[in-house]
């Protein structure tokens, strides 16, 4: 049985289909990071109409006819982002041995949730049902009235630290290069792509370090109005002295990430 469902699953993996439904949710997942750049950008210079977050950049998308059209098209995209990482997460990883697999397939298995969420994100607001929902405060706030909810809030918090230090560490390193063909990481536009990917990657890494501290503080105070996302994160680091540069630069970080995202879609190495 377990043989038969390897045999499908890579199958899958190898189709002309899947391989180009992937580069269109990795096509949209630039899009959405170019859309939360735009957003911190406008946020730093006084304009907090759109929340520079993933839900802010999918509304923001949605504003025109043509962007509604083509939230359906991020959706799909990130339904296939869901199956590749899916299939990542049940027979993937065969090139690594023990741990490493092991760490590999988990990691696989929370780009699925990821993925998930925002792609019901897109759907929801493509379809005119994603205009409200529960901010992160509120949920938060649900998980703090569970038992031993401080410490369930200050675990996510440390989850989040921990992905975030991940990100910076394989940016650091170019880890990332492993996810590039042979074109995509040499020669003249591949420095470029790398360069994207290295900044990108460490940008996104200390905003997500932004947002664990948020959780960390309102596990602490117990507060779970102290919570929230990368649009609160964005704020918190607005109020920093000096903080239109920095929100600034950081906007640039993320629009990198994006810039990487296209890159990464065309020069795709699975």
């Amino acid at each position: 049985m377990n043989t038969t469902v390897n045999e499908a699953g890579r199958r899958a993996e190898q189709s002309d289909f899947f391989d180009k439904a992937i580069r269109v949710g990795l096509f949209s997942y630039g899009v959405q990071h170019l859309l939360i750049a735009w957003l911190a950008v406008r946020l730093a210079f006084g304009d907090s109409a759109g929340k520079a977050s993933s839900s802010g950049a999918l509304h923001e998308l949605a504003q025109s006819g043509l962007g509604k059209v083509s939230l359906y098209v991020v959706a799909a995209g990130f339904f296939a982002l869901i199956v590749w990482q899916g299939l990542e997460a049940a027979v993937g990883h065969r090139d690594e041995d023990g741990k490493k697999r092991i760490f590999k397939r988990v990691t696989s298995a929370a780009k699925v949730v990821l993925y998930a969420a925002l792609g019901a994100s897109a759907l929801k607001i493509a379809t005119g049902s994603g205009s409200s929902g529960k901010g992160t405060d509120t949920w938060t706030a649900t998980l703090m009235q569970a038992p031993g909810g401080q410490v369930l809030v200050g675990i996510v918090g440390l989850v989040i630290l921990g992905v975030g230090g991940a990100l910076v560490y394989q940016g650091w390193q170019e880890k990332f290069r492993k996810k590039l063909d042979v074109d995509g990481s040499s020669g003249r536009d591949g420095r470029a792509y790398v360069v994207f990917g290295k900044v990108g990657y460490i940008s996104k890494g200390v905003s997500l370090a932004i947002v664990a501290s948020l959780f960390l503080y309102a596990a602490a105070t117990h507060d779970a109005d102290e919570s929230g996302g990368m649009d609160q994160a964005l704020q918190a680091l607005l109020e920093q002295p000096f903080g239109r540069i920095l929100l600034t630069a950081m906007a640039a970080g993320i629009a990198c990430y994006g810039l990487f995202c296209f890159a990464w879609a065309r020069h795709l190495d699975r």
